[in-house]
C-alpha cells in the first residue's frame, strides 16, 4: 500500500541525468576538490585514498562545481577514479556516493516540464520515463530515482 511522506529529514541537490540516478545521502563516502591537471574521464585528488574509503564501482561522483554527474568504472589508484564521463576540468568540487537512492520525493523551485524515472519502474526492471508537463514549483509527492537531462523545471531538491 502506497504511503505519503509528510515530513522529510534530508535533501540533496539533484543533477538531472539520463544515466545516473540520485544518490543516496547516507552513502556519502567523501567530498573534496580535484587536484592537478585534468585527465578525460578520470577523477583525480592526490590529498586522498580512495581505496582506503571504499569507492566502489558504480559509486555516483556529482562535479559539484557545474553540475555534472558520473559513475566510477575504476578505482585505479589510491588517487585515481576511472569514471563514465569526462566532468572534471583542472580544479573542481566533488562528492561521491556508493549507491543510489532506492526513492525518493522532490522539491521544484522553478517550474517546467520534469523528466523522471519512477521507483516502482525500476524496481520492475523497466527504465521508461515520464514527463510531467509544466510541473509547477513546490513538492512533487512522487517517488522517483532519476531526474532526466531534459527537464527544464531547476532548482530541484531530492527529499527523504
Amino acid at each position: 500500500m502506497a504511503y505519503q511522506r509528510l515530513q522529510v529529514s534530508e535533501g540533496l541537490a539533484v543533477i538531472p541525468s539520463n544515466t545516473v540516478p540520485i544518490p543516496d545521502p547516507a552513502t556519502l563516502v567523501t567530498s573534496g576538490t580535484t587536484v592537478g591537471a585534468a585527465v578525460a574521464d578520470q577523477l583525480v585528488d592526490t590529498g586522498v585514498d580512495f581505496t582506503a574509503m571504499g569507492i566502489q564501482l558504480n559509486a555516483i561522483v556529482y562535479n559539484t562545481t557545474d553540475s555534472t554527474s558520473a559513475f566510477v568504472t575504476g578505482v585505479d589508484s589510491a588517487t585515481t577514479l576511472s569514471l563514465s564521463d569526462d566532468i572534471f576540468a583542472a580544479t573542481e568540487n566533488y562528492t561521491i556516493y556508493n549507491a543510489a537512492t532506492k526513492a525518493a520525493i522532490l522539491y521544484i523551485g522553478v517550474a517546467g516540464d520534469l523528466v523522471v524515472e519512477m521507483a516502482s519502474q525500476r524496481d520492475s526492471g523497466a527504465t521508461p520515463t515520464l514527463t510531467f508537463k509544466a510541473a509547477p514549483a513546490g513538492f512533487m509527492p512522487t517517488l522517483v530515482t532519476k531526474v532526466g537531462a531534459s527537464t527544464a523545471a531547476t532548482d530541484i531538491i531530492a527529499l527523504w
